[in-house]
């Protein structure tokens, strides 16, 4: 318990991240740096840049209510510190994902009108799964939706997502770094915390697989529908740029069409919550493959 308290107290928090990787940023990224001029002159590219990072306010905006809702539910102070913590981070993800669309040119009045004409449905329905949890006060069903699944899902994306962006928008990229080293430490909270409540709480480990593979499902819906609709791909090509070799997980981003990364995303996600679920004693379930 110790080691726990120390690795999640807040005075770890300060020296890792506003003393840390935030020192010197501006929402996430150097002051100087700013979104490439082709996404900005070019229709297609700015419009599929704006969709992909509404599923980012989104997703993030859950994690917000999560976190913060899930406070007053956990059953030790040292929980409560970190989440609190967590509940700042996630309000920064939410506070520089909503910049960037202010920097892509939606306006401050078309905020929400931008988020709920582009936010993705499935997205929305996996969400609601694991607030419905925080609702309820169920800490350990939710700390495993949020600092598991969630989480999971979202750090495995912002890797992909900076593979793709680290050769040709800096910006960007250092947005997303700093956003997957609070990441990384969510997850790690998830893991070392809740195993020993999965102990004491054994009869909730069914209610939990059903919420994971639930959870599954609406995710890989989410990316069905984010890669087989992304046009960046084609128009980059219709324009002659030709696109950075990225590796993501011994795969060649720069060659791969929609489908083949949404593949590689699913199957990368999908094993990082089977070795994660392990850890804590949850089988993962297999979710039902979307049409």
């Amino acid at each position: 318990m110790a080691d726990f308290l120390s690795t999640y107290s807040i005075q770890s928090w300060l020296e890792s991240c506003p003393q840390g990787h935030l020192e010197n940023t501006e929402y996430g990224h150097a002051h100087d740096e700013k979104e490439p001029e082709l996404v900005l002159e070019n229709e297609v590219l700015r419009e599929e840049t704006i969709k992909a990072t509404v599923q980012l306010v989104v997703g993030e905006r859950c994690a917000l209510s999560a976190s913060s809702g899930l406070v007053n539910a956990a059953p030790d102070e040292a929980s409560k510190r970190f989440l609190a913590t967590q509940t700042l981070d996630e309000a920064r993800h939410v506070e520089v994902s909503t910049h960037r669309l202010y920097d892509l040119g939606v306006r401050k009045n078309d905020l929400e009108k931008t988020i709920k004409h582009y936010a993705n449905p499935n997205l929305v329905k996996f969400a609601e799964v694991l607030l419905e949890k925080v609702d309820k006060k169920d800490f350990v069903a939710g700390v495993v939706g949020q600092n598991i699944v969630l989480e999971g899902m979202v750090f495995s994306v912002f890797e992909m997502m900076y593979a793709m962006n680290e050769p040709i928008n800096a910006k960007f990229a250092h947005t997303l770094s700093g956003t997957i080293a609070d990441e990384r430490r969510h997850v790690g909270f998830g893991e070392n915390r809740i195993g020993s409540l999965i102990q004491s709480n054994r009869g909730k480990k069914s209610e939990i697989e059903r919420m994971q593979k639930e959870m599954s499902y609406w995710m890989l819906a989410t990316f069905a529908d984010a890669f087989r609709g992304n046009r960046t791909i084609e128009e980059l090509d219709k324009l002659g740029v030709e696109r950075a070799h990225s590796s993501y997980h011994g795969a060649d981003l720069g060659v791969m069409r929609p489908a083949e990364m949404e593949h590689v995303l699913a199957d990368t996600v999908l094993a990082e919550f089977k070795t994660r679920l392990g850890r804590i004693g949850i089988g993962y379930q297999t979710p039902a493959m979307p049409g």
